[in-house]
């Protein structure tokens, strides 16, 4: 009965009748010192914890409170602000000076902040030009329309044909375009492409076109510097070089691709198939066969004059 009576005690904020403090927040004047010990554990899954609590009461005369003895908190304080010292001249205000001119002001923004904005982009064009085009392009009841990429590259549609899918439901109408695309100086492209209009189809294949783009090797009289033949499924084209003045004698896609590549002299005839996407796919590979001279001399390691001996 002893023992649990002291323990009892030990435990002097939890003893019946004594208020209960709160372990979180403990009164400012009066420290806590919380242990917490713990033996060893007598299994995996229990421990034992012994807890004590000890409060201690600080002394009134360490706290310091002789700044509050003379102070009155009804008396109203006066702002006594120290003297300026002799020769004080006060500033201007700043609505007092006269207003700066605009060159001043810009001046001292650009040696801030670099010199101002001029309007024109680092591609040439100018900003308040492009916004006044795009507000009457997108403005209310206006039609959006795609303008055509101006790369320097010319378009030209070799066929336009309707194909058709059969589906569960019945059959979906499609259009299907072949177009070329080159600027006349060396760069051709075939590209095909289908839509449900035809324009759309166009304007894939258009863009197909340009991701197949090739050289075609040429003389300084425009023609090609030797022979060659292409095959594509069962189209075959054979091409031959021409002399000035001969002009493209050729026809169908071949024609319009060697127009587009900017070839002048040639001959070129459709060996095989007619379908147009093959024959103008084997052109591109009979001009892929193709090598100049100066190529050929550079990887053998003679002189081009050299070569026809």
């Amino acid at each position: 009965m002893a023992v649990s009576a002291t323990s009892l005690c030990s435990f002097s904020s939890l003893c019946i009748g004594t208020p209960r403090p709160s372990l979180l927040t403990p009164p400012p004047h009066i420290p806590t010192i919380l242990t917490i010990t713990t033996p060893k554990r007598l299994h995996p899954s229990l421990s034992i914890a012994r807890l004590t609590l000890t409060t201690t009461k600080a002394n009134p005369s360490d706290i310091d409170t002789t700044f509050f003895d003379n102070l009155n908190p009804e008396e109203d304080v006066v702002f006594d602000p120290p003297a300026p010292p002799e020769g004080f001249v006060p500033p201007p205000s700043f609505d007092e000076d006269p207003p700066e001119p605009e060159d001043e002001i810009a001046a001292a923004y650009e040696e801030l902040y670099g010199p101002a904005y001029s309007g024109v982009s680092v591609l040439g064009n100018d900003i308040h030009v492009m916004d006044s085009k795009v507000k009457k392009a997108t403005g209310f009841g206006s039609k959006v329309k795609k303008e055509k990429v101006r790369d320097g590259f010319e378009e030209r549609v070799v066929q336009v044909r309707r194909v058709t899918k059969v589906v569960k439901g019945g059959k979906q109408l499609h259009f299907r375009a072949i177009v070329v695309v080159g600027d006349k100086q060396g760069q051709v492209g075939v590209g095909v492409g289908k839509a449900k209009e035809v324009i759309g189809a166009v304007q894939k294949s258009a863009t197909n076109a340009r991701r197949n783009i090739i050289t075609v090797p040429m003389t300084k009289y425009l023609t090609f510097p030797h022979r060659s033949e292409g095959d594509y499924g069962a189209a075959k084209v054979m091409l031959r070089p021409a002399s000035p003045g001969t002009g493209v004698i050729a026809g169908g896609a071949v024609r319009i691709v060697l127009e587009m590549a900017g070839v002048e002299n040639a001959l070129g005839k459709q060996l095989g198939s007619k379908n147009a996407l093959n024959n103008a796919r084997a052109t591109v590979v009979a001009v892929q066969k193709m090598r100049q001279f100066s190529d050929v001399a550079r990887e053998r390691g003679i002189p081009m004059e050299e070569l026809w001996k």
